[in-house]
C-alpha cells in the first residue's frame, strides 16, 4: 500500500511544534483543534510510528516525531521554494458559494483575492448542500456557507443582516392569518431563520411557494405570493423591503475548507473575507 505525507498534515505538524501547542497552532493555521489533531493522526498512521505522546497535563514529540519534524521542515521549504521559483505554474482553488453570500461578496472577493501570488480562484455559486458534496468529493476547495459551525475546521469570518422582502402592495395578514412564505427548498438556513423568528414571536407561518435558485425566489416574491427573508443589503428589483414583521437574527457566516486544503490558502481566504465584510459598503451585523 503506498503511503504518504501530505502538505498539509506536515505544515500543522511543524506548526504545532513553532507555536508549541496544539490550541495555538489551530489558531495560527484558521483551523480547528481536532482539525490539527487529525492532521497528526494521519502523518503517524503514513510513518506506523507514534509521534506525540502525553507528557504531564500537555503532549510532547516522541524520538520519532523529532525526527519528522526535522524532514518536515526541509520538504516544506522544499515545496514553498518550488512554488515561489515555478511562478507560471499557478495553484488553481475552487470558491463555492450560496447565492446570497456571491451576492454580497463576490464582486469585492473575486478583485482582493486576484492578486494573491501564483493562486488563481475559480468560483461556484449552488446551494449549501451541493456545496458540501463538493468539500467531500474534492470538486470545492473552500465554500462560504451560512451557519456551518458543523462542517471540520470551518471558520466563522462575520455575521450577515437578514431583512424581509416582499412586493411593493404586499401587506402582512392580520394574525388570524398565517404569513406566506416564499423560501428555498430545504434544506435552507434562510428558510430555517424565517421560520423560526416567526415561531419565536408567537405567528403562524406558511411556505406556499418554494425554489431551487434565489432568481425563483425574488421572481415569486415580485408576483405577491409571499414574503421572503433574504440576505441582501438592497431590495432586488421590484421589491420592497418589509418593516411589518419581527426583525430576523443574523446568520454566521463560515468559511469551510476541503479537508487537507493548504493551511496558507485557507488563511488567505479568511483574511479576504473578513477584509472584504469590514468594507463600510457591506452592512454587517456587529
Amino acid at each position: 500500500m503506498t503511503r504518504t505525507l501530505d502538505i498539509g498534515p506536515l505544515r500543522s505538524f511543524v506548526a504545532v511544534a513553532d507555536c508549541g501547542g496544539f490550541q495555538r497552532a489551530a489558531e495560527v493555521l484558521h483551523l480547528s483543534q481536532g482539525g490539527v489533531s487529525q492532521h497528526v493522526r494521519r502523518l503517524e498512521a503514513a510513518v506506523g510510528r507514534p509521534l506525540v505522546e502525553r507528557h504531564g497535563r500537555g503532549s510532547r514529540f516522541t524520538a520519532d516525531g523529532q525526527r519528522l519534524l526535522e524532514a518536515a521542515r526541509r520538504l516544506l521549504e522544499l515545496h514553498d521554494q518550488t512554488l515561489r521559483e515555478l511562478g507560471a505554474a499557478r495553484l488553481e482553488v475552487t470558491i463555492g458559494s450560496t447565492e446570497h453570500a456571491a451576492a454580497r461578496l463576490l464582486p469585492a472577493l473575486s478583485a482582493r483575492l486576484g492578486a494573491e501570488g501564483p493562486t488563481t480562484f475559480r468560483y461556484r455559486i449552488d446551494r449549501g448542500s451541493r456545496l458540501r458534496e463538493g468539500l467531500a468529493t474534492g470538486k470545492v476547495d473552500l465554500a462560504l456557507l451560512l451557519n456551518a459551525t458543523d462542517h471540520p475546521g470551518s471558520i466563522e469570518v462575520g455575521r450577515l443582516d437578514l431583512h424581509w422582502y416582499a412586493a411593493p402592495d404586499w401587506r402582512r395578514p392580520d394574525d388570524r392569518q398565517p404569513v406566506p412564505l416564499v423560501g428555498f427548498t430545504s434544506p435552507c438556513e434562510l428558510r430555517k431563520r424565517a421560520l423560526e423568528t416567526l415561531e419565536r414571536h408567537g405567528l403562524a407561518a406558511t411556505v406556499g411557494t418554494e425554489a431551487t435558485q434565489l432568481a425563483g425566489v425574488q421572481a415569486a416574491v415580485a408576483a405577491g405570493l409571499g414574503v421572503a427573508l433574504m440576505a441582501l443589503d438592497e431590495p432586488p428589483p421590484g421589491l420592497a423591503p418589509v418593516t411589518s414583521l419581527p426583525v430576523a437574527d443574523p446568520l454566521a457566516l463560515h468559511v469551510c475548507p476541503r479537508p487537507d486544503l493548504d493551511p496558507d490558502v485557507v488563511r488567505v481566504a479568511v483574511d479576504a473575507v473578513r477584509e472584504v465584510l469590514a468594507s463600510p459598503r457591506l452592512a454587517l451585523a456587529r
